[in-house]
């Protein structure tokens, strides 16, 4: 176990495990060959997303006495590897589990938050962090404020280039995009709003559409930024 690899002991293992699923150990087991085994046995019964919340808490004990972090990294590495190995979709990135998506997600959504944070708009940074933490929920994903974050995130980007506070249904087409991406552009919002109706009327929308969202919401958001910064150089 990946624990045990990283210098926690079986007391260790226990405590962390047992605060993650609200139990109390076992007072008999106090020998470490019982703990393990107390440990196994807990770990086989708990659902999936306690297991998940355990292995945070692994990744935050782990670095305590680690001032280098290189256990803490390696704790992470091996999980992944052991994540994609098993074509599991989740993914720890400093210490938290997220969903991994697709390629193309995992790229789009990095890539936006760094280029927001260095142009200037950290609040659309920030609804990107929270559409991830949203579709990352355990154990059922808020696909619903995933949307709504990634949306949030592209009209902060698109008010920040048009210079205006309106919404972003009516920026859209001051904002001078090439076809097709200006057609696209309009057919995200009009998803979003549709998926808006939808959730009122009691039908959420699908894992992959939300994924959807919050991938081209991240790539046009980049664009924007990028078509500003040279309009101003």
């Amino acid at each position: 176990m990946l624990g045990y690899d990283a210098d926690l002991g079986p007391i260790g293992m226990r405590g962390l495990l047992c605060a993650a699923l609200l139990k109390r150990p076992d007072p008999n087991n106090w020998s470490p060959g019982n703990v393990e085994h107390e440990v196994s046995g807990l770990i086989d019964a708990a659902p999936w997303y306690k297991v998940y919340d355990f292995a945070e808490r692994l990744y935050q004990s782990i670095g305590e006495p680690d001032q280098d972090g290189d256990k803490r990294q390696r704790f992470q590495e091996q999980l992944n590897q052991l994540f994609r190995e098993q074509g599991v979709g989740w993914e720890m990135k400093e210490g938290i589990l997220i969903a991994r998506g697709s390629k193309a997600f995992a790229m789009a959504t990095d890539h936006a938050t760094e280029v927001m944070a260095r142009s200037g708009a950290p609040t659309a940074a920030n609804e990107i962090h929270e559409a991830l933490r949203d579709i990352s929920r355990r154990p059922k994903a808020d696909i619903t404020g995933a949307v709504q974050h990634a949306m949030a995130a592209l009209e902060c980007v698109a008010r920040e280039v048009d210079g205006s506070n309106d919404t972003l249904g009516q920026i859209i087409k001051r904002l001078e995009l090439p076809a097709p991406m200006d057609g696209a552009l309009h057919k995200l919002w009009g998803f979003a709003s549709e998926q808006g109706r939808h959730i009122q009327e009691g039908r959420d929308p699908a894992f992959e559409e939300a994924e959807l969202v919050v991938t081209v919401a991240s790539a046009v958001s980049v664009d924007l930024l990028r078509r500003r910064d040279d309009t101003a150089i």
